[in-house]
């Protein structure tokens, strides 16, 4: 077993490594400490607080995150070598499926803990590993049999398969290098694009044809494999639910297969492994078709999978540790693992659903786990760190396991529903995950690999519920930012002895909630009471009572006619994230004339110069946030009054980027597909009030109104008027308006005394 363990990849999965390696510690004798093994952190420069290096036994800084470190194997060799790590564990990603990095850990004495190059070789290309498949039995669909290496060579392939096609990168994965195309123009038009991707992103520009199975579900099988000629196949996992080629929900068992079926699968899986000489975890994925009950082998990942853990709940099984058992010539021996119960995974990423999930980076300013039976959590942050523009979004994965699939996926709403995260200047997914969990097709399990893309061009997986509740609640905070800037003058005039405020009795606040303009109205009627009136474009109004409980700066519980919603609320520039019931809402003060960065990043182009004019929807600023672009468009028919930055400005979430002034054009405001449907502010209607409830009311509206604070709508003789017509009946129910009153008029005396310019000896006296 090796000693020094270099952990060749970052957050969540370096975290996964340590967590393993010490619970490896613990099963050690304390007196044993020449077994213990130690982790090494290998970090760039803006994660020198991160987590996983906090808690790493050491940490070795491999330099800038622009220069690539994870990817130079010249720099992991000098790292390795410095760090006098005897072991390297690389996760996924990264170089975790590069045969050249366990070639140069083998030159350098490191054992690297995986598969041997050869079979990375043999299983990592695409193309290898469906030749092999084909050897040992594996159905695979009508594919090209090899690589196409010119566009003819493609065209005439295509036209032997059929289309429609799918055009794959033979070192692609995780989505990337993968188009599909139906037609000889589609064809011509993606060949060189995939290609071109694919050799920035893996070093190999290889691509190949294979038939496109629509209506498929992804599944695939998790084995791990010793260097004696054994394999388990553990389980069969679920990943249909994807969105653009990338897993969002995992789960295992399979809703679908038949046990024969699942045997099937798992028996291949183990042949394969055999064949290839493989030793170590690994995953053998394959297309399901529901309908008519077909497999077809898709590709081997000869490296761990972000969503092994949902095997590991449902087997018993610690597949890391099981990687360092057989790298250091251990063999799998006693019975395999079977499943038992089911177990279902998200992941959360901090990308907005909003912006077609386009990555949300920042601080985490707030983070809560949710915790109860059969729940896991996945991460490698906690409160305070920073998410980096520079890698991949993954903020955690929610791990729920129950004795069946209904209370796995019960138990995993909860869970999510129960996690709150705010990103300072950025946003999670966590909503769209809701939304996700709820629809019929996951519950039903019905989807097939190309569902959720689908269902979002149609205006579904969208969470809209309670967003009645955020607006008001933003504008009860920008309510009380305002009235805290005018106390904060207030004070500050009052020390040159000529106080000065400016307060006026309510405010209008213009907000947009999903590019839907509101004019919201706020007055404080009391000690943390309000009441809010919400109009729409179309003139509807909403008016309701809230009364708002601080927990803490950014927990509170908001009572709005009669119900309670918990809240998790925090201002982030002109935006304020409104989170309600684990529901996510971004509602933002109206700036109309400002484009502002909807994350960190790096401006990469200005196509417009100052002073030019652009119509609605032509692109204004290009950045750059996590390798990806995002193009800034113009709401509106515009002149371009000022760009604020330039070409290579490092941009924070917020920041100003050019101001726009409208040119009276008649272009249509850009907006997303769901601003079409109308949207149901779900603001509960208040519950007929008794006469005693009413009298109880207008006697704390009347005391709030001696007191300074704003007017209700209704005028003060109208609630008197009223009070007096329910006061009677208020009496005889045992409501207690005599004190009521009483403290109405001590409050009138009170506010007179202190107003008076001489004040008496005993004014200030507590009446008796």
């Amino acid at each position: 077993m090796p000693r020094r363990i270099a952990v060749v990849n970052r957050g969540e999965a370096a975290c996964r490594l340590i967590h393993a390696v010490r619970e490896f510690n613990a099963e050690l004798d304390p007196s044993d400490e020449c077994s213990r093994i130690q982790t090494i952190a290998l970090y760039t420069e803006s994660e020198r607080d991160a987590t996983f290096v906090r808690e790493a036994d050491v940490a070795y800084c491999l330099g800038p995150a622009s220069a690539r470190p994870y990817l130079d194997l010249t720099a992991l060799a000098f790292a390795l070598i410095e760090t006098g790590a005897d072991a390297a564990w690389v996760g996924w990603g990264f170089v975790a499926e590069d045969p050249a990095f366990a070639e140069l850990c083998g030159r350098l004495g490191v054992t690297f803990i995986g598969p041997s190059a050869e079979a990375m070789r043999k299983l990592g290309d695409k193309i290898g590993a469906k030749l092999i498949a084909e050897s040992v039995g594996l159905p695979v669909t009508e594919w090209s049999r090899g690589p196409v290496r010119t566009l003819a060579e493609a065209l005439e392939q295509a036209r032997r398969i059929g289309y429609p096609l799918m055009l794959k990168a033979a070192a692609g994965g995780g989505g990337r290098g993968i188009r599909s195309v139906g037609s000889d123009g589609e064809l011509r038009e993606a060949y060189q694009r995939t290609s071109e991707e694919a050799e920035r992103a893996f070093g190999s520009g290889v691509v190949f044809l294979e038939r496109l199975v629509t209506g498929a579900r992804h599944v695939e099988v998790q084995v791990i494999a010793d260097s004696f000629g054994t394999a388990w196949a553990l389980g069969v996992r679920d990943c249909s639910i994807q969105r653009r080629n990338q897993k969002i929900i995992e789960e295992s068992a399979s809703p679908l297969l038949s046990r024969e079926e699942t045997r099937e699968l798992k028996e291949s899986a183990e042949r394969l492994a055999v064949a290839a000489g493989y030793c170590g975890a690994c995953t053998v994925e394959f297309l399901y078709h529901p309908t008519e009950r077909f497999f077809a082998f898709l590709e081997v990942n000869t490296r761990l999978q972000v969503e092994h853990p949902v095997t590991e709940a449902t087997t018993g099984f610690d597949l890391v540790k099981a990687q360092l058992h057989v790298a250091a010539g251990g063999r799998l021996e006693g019975q395999r693992p079977t499943e038992r119960g089911h177990a279902v995974e998200a992941r959360l990423n901090a990308e907005d659903p909003g912006r077609d999930f386009a990555p949300a980076p920042g601080r985490i300013q707030l983070l809560r786990w949710p915790t109860g039976p059969g729940i896991r959590i996945d991460t490698g942050v906690v409160e305070g760190d920073v998410i980096p523009p520079d890698f991949d979004s993954m903020v955690a994965k929610v791990i729920a396991v129950g004795r069946d699939r209904a209370e796995a996926l019960a138990r995993l709403r909860r869970a999510v529903a129960e996690t709150t995260v705010i990103v300072e200047g950025g946003a999670t997914n966590k909503s769209f995950l809701t939304a996700l969990l709820e629809a019929r097709e996951v519950v039903e399990a019905t989807a097939d690999t190309g569902w959720v893309d689908r269902a979002r061009a149609e205006g579904r997986l969208t969470a809209h519920q309670h967003l009645g509740i955020a607006l008001a609640a933003a504008a009860i905070d920008g309510y009380e930012q305002a009235e805290s800037v005018e106390r904060t003058r207030l004070w500050e005039s009052g020390r040159g002895g000529r106080p000065h405020v400016r307060h006026q009795p309510g405010q209008l606040i213009e907000m947009k909630a999903d590019d839907r303009p509101y004019k919201i109205g706020v007055a404080c009627t009391g000690a943390g009471r309000y009441r809010v009136r919400i109009e729409d474009a179309d003139g509807k109004n909403v008016v309701l009572d809230a009364a708002l409980k601080r927990l803490d700066a950014h927990l509170s519980r908001l009572t709005v006619n009669g119900l309670a919603y918990r809240l998790a609320t925090a201002i982030h520039g002109p935006v304020h994230v409104v989170e309600v019931e684990g529901i996510t809402h971004r509602v933002s003060r109206d700036e109309c004339d400002l484009l502002r960065a909807p994350a960190p990043a790096l401006v990469i182009a200005t196509p417009v110069a100052v002073g030019a004019e652009v119509s609605a929807g032509s692109p204004v600023l290009v950045l750059e946030s996590m390798k990806m672009e995002t193009v800034l468009r113009a709401p509106f028919g515009a002149r371009i009054r000022e760009l604020l930055v330039c070409v290579g400005s490092q941009v924070e979430s917020g920041a100003p980027l050019a101001r726009l002034e409208p040119t009276g054009t008649k272009d249509t405001p850009v907006k997303p597909p769901s601003s079409a449907v109308p949207v149901d502010l779900m603001v509960p209607r208040p519950a007929k009030a008794s006469a005693a409830e009413r009298a109880t009311a207008a006697l704390a509206w009347l005391r709030g109104l001696v007191l300074g604070f704003d007017m209700a709508d209704e005028p003060p003789a109208d609630m008197i008027a009223g009070y007096l017509a329910d006061r009677d009946a208020a009496v005889a129910a045992g409501a207690p308006v005599r004190q009521g009153e009483l403290d109405l008029v001590t409050a009138f005396v009170d506010i007179a005394e202190l107003s008076s310019p001489q004040p008496g000896a005993d004014s200030h006296r507590s009446p008796r």
